[in-house]
């Protein structure tokens, strides 16, 4: 498997030799590879947050296949930056504006459920991570700042100053350059971040002179927590300090990666091997982000899909920009299942590329699906119900030896059905009558599938709706199959009606059929 690894065109395995070459194939001084996500606690965490953690897995275990170096995943939390804006989706956000500027571990919770803001964060990504099973070392950037583990890189960018300042002055606006300084002192009287001028600096003690803006000038160790760094500086600290390996971020850091990785060659230390993902769009093409709460949580997804197909989501294709709405669930749930099929039957080079290789670590379940889960959507549609056993009662006689003990994956997708069915589908459908070149059709189809043997295939089935739209000359053939799904769906799209005919049962499809003509409502069960 290594041999047909190190040539898998897989973007995890590129990433992974990457590393791999970086190192020169042998264990870095420190004992490990280290791969490191980063998150910034300043609203609770987001799809994007998880995706990045998830990615960056799928790399370090594409590494351990190619390599038996030992490796470590760092979450890194950036909680000490301060509080620039309160969030928009958060119960009490009132009583936050007094905290503007604070550390974010010095935030009081505004759920009331921990000691701070960041807390109460950072342990809502832990709970998640630790769902999915991720293997993975949290690091805190309070407690690594105020434990003094920071000191020795912090003295450097002390001593790096003026390096680090031609790095950063070129980058900002003419009034930002006159203030700016890497080192983000913390009051001692109030508490808060400050971003202040720097008048002086002592490298030999340790320390800075900032003045305040009531003019008063202080000076302070920048050790200890007494001071933190801007966050490209801090960024490029953290990847001296830690001596990080590889980090992948978004496109919307491109320049901030390149600026931390000069600042991070100044200090004397190596930048990590980088990768670059598109960001999450919302319903509006607009960027996902913690602070406004838009685009779906981890929560929401989970409540409508197998966590497994949220991973499939990330694994596809992360330099390009997805639209991250409650309408992708379907399709990517029938793309995952489609890889699971796939997958006992191919050969060691094609499941290397399998996302579900990558999701599993190498290892992804075995369970014969029978039905797509836009089969299982629309079965629960035209049944109009939410009872599970009305559609087990269609799926036995469909696949007479499946069962919900013997098909776990099957039982709980029914389940995620329902529920997608009764909150997306069921309040957007829309039935319409037939025309007349419609209605002609449909009696054309009733007759079609009236003369179909007992136990007539999917394919038997399908065969003769393409027959009778190619009869009734609907150019293109797909206006025929959106007329069936307008029709007797009350939806422009369905699942592929062979499929779902050999499921509802013939007589039952004839009789759906015959109740559209009728003018019933089809809405009602």
């Amino acid at each position: 498997m290594r041999e047909l690894a190190e040539q898998s065109n897989a973007w995890p395995f590129v990433e992974a030799r990457k590393v791999l070459k970086r190192i020169g194939g042998k264990t870095p001084e420190k004992g490990y590879v280290l791969f490191q996500t980063g998150y910034g606690p300043s609203g609770l965490p987001h799809i994007g947050t998880f995706a990045e953690v998830l990615r960056t897995t799928m790399v370090r275990r594409a590494f351990e296949t190619l390599s038996d170096i030992p490796t470590k995943l760092f979450a890194f939390s950036d909680d000490m930056d301060g509080m620039r804006g309160v969030p928009d989706n958060i119960p009490n956000k009132e009583r936050l504006t007094e905290f503007l500027n604070f550390p974010l571990s010095s935030v009081p919770d505004p759920f009331g459920t921990n000691k701070s803001f960041a807390a109460h964060n950072n342990e809502r990504l832990r709970a998640f991570l630790d769902e999915y099973g991720f293997e993975y070392t949290f690091v805190s950037a309070t407690e690594r700042y105020k434990s003094g583990q920071f000191d020795a890189a912090l003295l450097k960018v002390l001593e790096c100053y003026d390096a680090v300042q031609s790095i950063m002055l070129p980058t900002l606006g003419e009034e930002r350059r006159k203030t700016y300084s890497p080192f983000l002192p913390v009051c001692a009287e109030t508490g808060r971040v400050l971003q202040v001028p720097l008048v002086s600096r002592d490298v030999d003690a340790g320390t800075i002179v900032y003045q305040r803006e009531d003019g008063k000038k202080v000076e302070t160790l920048v050790t200890g927590g007494h001071c933190k760094l801007q966050w490209k500086p801090d960024w490029a600290m953290r990847w001296y300090a830690l001596e990080v390996d590889y980090e992948m971020s978004g496109k919307d850091l491109i320049d901030s990666v390149k600026q931390s990785g000069r600042i991070v060659r100044a200090l004397g230390g190596r930048p990590p091997e980088s990768y670059t993902y598109e960001l999450f769009l919302d319903e509006n093409g607009e960027k996902i982000s913690k602070s406004r709460g838009n685009g779906l949580t981890m929560e929401e997804w989970l409540a409508y899909a197998p966590k497994d197909t949220l991973s499939q989501f990330m694994f596809g294709k992360p330099t390009a920009a997805k639209r991250l709405h409650f309408d992708v669930i379907p399709k990517t749930v029938d793309e995952y299942l489609s890889q699971l099929s796939k997958f006992a039957e191919e050969d060691d080079t094609a499941r290397l590329r399998n996302a579900v290789w990558h999701i599993h670590n190498g290892e992804p379940p075995q369970e014969d699906i029978p039905l797509s889960f836009n089969v299982l959507l629309n079965l629960a549609s035209v049944c109009n119900t939410e009872d599970k056993a009305v559609l087990w009662g269609f799926i036995a006689r469909y696949a007479p030896d499946a069962s919900p003990e013997a098909n776990k994956i099957l039982d709980d997708l029914i389940d995620y059905a329902i529920r997608y069915y009764r909150d997306f589908v069921k309040p957007n459908k829309r039935y319409r009558a037939a025309d007349e070149r419609e209605r002609n059709a449909l009696e054309a189809l009733i007759e079609s599938l009236d003369a179909l043997p007992a136990g007539a295939s999917a394919e038997e089935a399908q065969n003769q709706v393409y027959e009778i739209g190619k009869r009734f000359e609907f150019d293109p053939l797909r206006d025929w199959f959106r007329a069936l799904y307008e029709i007797l769906f009350g939806q422009e799209q369905g699942p592929r009606l062979g499929s779902f005919i050999a499921l509802y049962g013939i007589g039952e499809t004839v009789t759906l059929i015959q109740r559209a003509l009728a003018g019933e409502d089809l809405s009602a069960a």
